[in-house]
């Protein structure tokens, strides 16, 4: 029995070939490329008209490569996808600075074919050889290292090898063996741990993507203080991410969890409540709540924030300490 579309998805698609046709081909585009998903902006001088995710290859600093396409950023492509360059920058400033990977110095050469992808799954699929000899000659040099990830380009002008060490190595005997077995130039980028989480991790206890693995460009340092501001439990294990470290989400809501606390008072401050003068005993963050102990009867009751006047600092009591942040371990680690 045949299969006939219904019509209003015949319109919709004949609506979408008309607007298809009135594009222009970008003159640039943005690109993401290599194991730690650098970005690219390239021009682009070819005739065809290619969407977001179309696989490009490209002509960067470190030779031929494929790339993924994001997004162009000229006003000229009229897709509803692109941005305005001044967009992309500000994003870039806002996600980094200089420290974000973002280069502009290539160009895309083609959109990948097929024998550019059969050729790129290739190389992945070769990549547990690369790894394995490579860590075979560590082993025999007696190399303080560990090899966690090799990365082939597509033009195979440069072979590189990510490996983690406590120290510095001199590894020019390896790159000798390694460029006499491969015929190519060697490349050896040394890593922490959150980079190696990001060139191997996969899924964190969220149920997503690690999020250096996803999106995150710029690993900026965390610290337990903000975890204990956030309430979180401070069992490593449940706060530590696939690095072994911190996770990097306990930084998203650290600007709101500052904004909210400035405006609850310190504990052990008066202030004047709908039932009277009273003593801040503690608060709540997110709720926005105070918990006063009242002068009149010391009853202890909570109190929204909005609904409090006063706040003057009281000295506490000899033999009394308290901490004026939140309450938690004393001793606060530095940024790992």
């Amino acid at each position: 029995m045949p299969i006939h579309p219904l019509p209003q998805f015949e319109e919709d698609l004949k609506a979408d070939q008309e607007a298809y046709a009135k594009l222009e081909a970008p003159k640039t585009v943005v690109v993401r490329f290599g194991a730690t998903k650098m970005i690219g902006e390239f021009p682009f001088d070819l005739d065809v008209k290619p969407g977001c995710g179309t696989k490009m290859v490209v002509r960067t600093a470190r030779g031929t490569e494929l790339s993924e396409m994001l997004t162009s950023t000229c006003p000229n492509s009229g897709c509803s996808k692109s941005v305005s360059r001044q967009e992309m920058l500000e994003y870039i400033e806002n996600s980094g600075g200089r420290d974000y990977p973002y280069f502009t110095d290539g160009k895309v050469l083609r959109i990948a074919t097929v024998e550019d992808m059969n050729k790129q799954s290739a190389m992945e699929a070769g990549k547990i050889e690369l790894i394995r000899f490579a860590r075979e000659v560590a082993v025999r040099l007696e190399m303080p290292m560990k090899v966690v990830d090799a990365e082939e380009i597509l033009g195979g002008e440069r072979l590189t090898f990510y490996f983690a060490s406590e120290e510095r190595i001199d590894f020019r005997p390896m790159v000798m063996e390694l460029a006499a077995r491969y015929r190519t130039r060697i490349e050896m980028r040394q890593v922490g741990a959150r980079d190696e989480a990001r060139l191997t991790a996969d899924y964190e206890k969220c149920g997503q993507h690690c999020c250096c693995k996803q999106f995150l460009k710029v690993l900026k340092p965390v610290s337990m203080k903000q975890a204990k501001i956030q309430k979180a439990t401070l069992d490593p294990l449940k706060i530590s991410g696939r690095c072994g470290r911190l996770m990097c989400c306990l930084r998203y809501e650290e600007s709101t969890y500052d904004d909210l606390r400035k405006r609850l008072p310190k504990k052990k401050t008066r202030v004047t409540t709908p039932d009277g003068p009273g003593l801040v005993i503690d608060t709540q963050i997110l709720t926005q709540l105070v918990l006063v102990e009242l002068e009149s009867n010391g009853e202890r009751s909570a109190y929204p924030v909005e609904s409090l006047d006063g706040g003057a600092a009281v000295t506490p009591t000899k033999g009394e300490e308290y901490d004026e942040e939140e309450e938690g371990p004393r001793g606060e680690a530095g940024p790992l």
